[in-house]
């Protein structure tokens, strides 16, 4: 009999998002989020080691004697969510330009201007690393709080070898101090510093040629991402950087087609990129590439939310059977918010998205697009015990009911972190 020391039982839906292979959920299957009625998950020393009807699972495990069992009749129960996007180790907040959006100017208009991405470099390289540290774990903190139990995280904020290393080395302090896992990503192709403008292709020499080699040889980040868009890094561009990652073993990425159709889907595809993400503007054409490269598409509302723009067409993705995935793009400009339950809510009633598909890609998917889809994003055997506990009667329940965190109880490894 397996032995265990947490069990979770008695949920009127326990979502276990397990799918029909190891692949991310496409098409239909997006829309399954594996329910078992009255189900139960067990594990023992951070491990789940039983999933199925509460009955069933008694029968399996023996509880030890220091064993925690929760009843959550009544309650959904489900892996703990995925953020497969943010960039939340910054200095300063960047209000200002919220009135100024609402005076009718633009974020590429705020950006030309000296505002945007360049702002908070410089707030950043004005932070201590304890601040940058302090502030950050913050963040995560409300992130737990919202049932997240993994974090991509971008540097991207630094834009010179010395900052863009120090950003990724607080990044990795951060992970080895805080109960959620992190995953880096470098972003040193993030903006071009003002000292840049007019020798773009410089910069570029920069990134490829000093800065990635150094994240390479301190084993800083997984992922080399890249803003490939109007106003930022254009297509030729952003092909010499992520080729250059790949050759130093940083898996690409990219924010592809945010401000325009730009070719960044296209890119991403020809690349094979783990992952394009925004995508608001992505072709047609750019679409179908994703769909025959097996690119995940993560797409942001939050970000369109904040900025008043068009959101992504993730119907006309989803029938042309790309990999749909979901995040909140933390970031001090576009999207300053934590709160995974108001994206899914955004992902349904602005993209169209069914709840369990919502559910599914801010889950599975997004562990799929950051490679973690092995250790969590899913209540299976043999996987993390990241489990979130909603106070919902459904799934459906949790995007309908808006504007505040119904989760209960977060179990991170099997450890109660909330």
């Amino acid at each position: 009999m397996l032995q265990a020391d947490l069990l979770i039982k008695n949920a009127a839906q326990l979502l276990t998002m397990a799918g029909h292979s190891k692949e991310p959920k496409r098409g239909a299957e997006l829309a399954d989020p594996g329910i078992i009625t009255g189900g139960a998950v067990a594990a023992f020393d951070g491990v789940i080691v039983a999933v199925g009807p509460t009955e069933q699972v008694e029968e399996e495990v023996e509880l030890l004697p220091h064993a925690r069992v929760y009843d959550a009749w009544g309650k959904v129960v489900a892996p703990c969510f995925v953020e497969p996007h943010t960039h939340i180790v910054f200095g300063g907040s960047r209000q200002n330009e919220f009135v100024m959006r609402l005076q009718g100017k633009s974020y590429l208009e705020i950006m030309q201007a000296g505002g945007g991405i360049v702002n908070s470099v410089k707030a950043t390289a004005a932070a201590s690393d304890a601040e940058l540290l302090e502030t950050a774990r913050r963040r995560l903190d409300h992130f737990a709080r919202h049932g997240v139990g993994t974090v991509e995280v971008k540097s991207g904020y630094g834009l010179s070898v010395a900052e863009e290393l120090r950003m990724l080395r607080v990044i990795r302090k951060l992970d080895a101090l805080h109960p959620l896992d992190l995953v880096p990503t470098f972003l040193g192709a993030h903006a071009f510093p003002k000292e840049y403008r007019g020798r773009e292709e410089e910069y570029v020499d920069l990134v490829v040629e000093e800065m990635i080699p150094r994240v390479a040889e301190e084993k800083l980040a997984r992922f080399c991402d890249v803003f490939c868009d109007v106003g930022v890094f254009t297509v030729e561009q952003s092909r010499r950087i992520l080729e250059a990652g790949k050759r130093y073993g940083l898996l690409p990425k990219l924010h592809a087609d945010e401000l325009a159709s730009f070719g960044g889907a296209e890119l991403a595809a020809e690349m094979g990129a783990v992952s394009a993400d925004h995508l608001l503007k992505a072709s047609p054409e750019g679409i179908k590439a994703l769909a025959e490269a097996g690119v995940i598409a993560v797409l942001l509302p939050g970000t369109a939310f904040f900025l008043n723009e068009e959101y992504a067409p993730a119907r006309q993705m989803i029938e042309q059977g790309v990999a749909v995935a979901l995040s909140t793009d933390r970031n001090p400009g576009s999207s300053p918010t934590e709160a995974t339950h108001l994206i899914l809510t955004l992902a349904c009633i602005k993209m169209k998205m069914l709840p369990a598909e919502a559910l599914c890609a801010a889950t599975i998917n997004a562990a799929h697009a950051i490679g973690m889809a092995h250790r969590v994003g899913s209540l299976e055997t043999g996987k993390q015990a990241d489990v979130v506990i909603i106070d919902a009667p459904d799934c459906n329940y949790i995007p309908y009911h808006f504007g505040t965190s119904l989760v209960e109880a977060v179990f991170k490894k099997g450890r109660k972190i909330k």
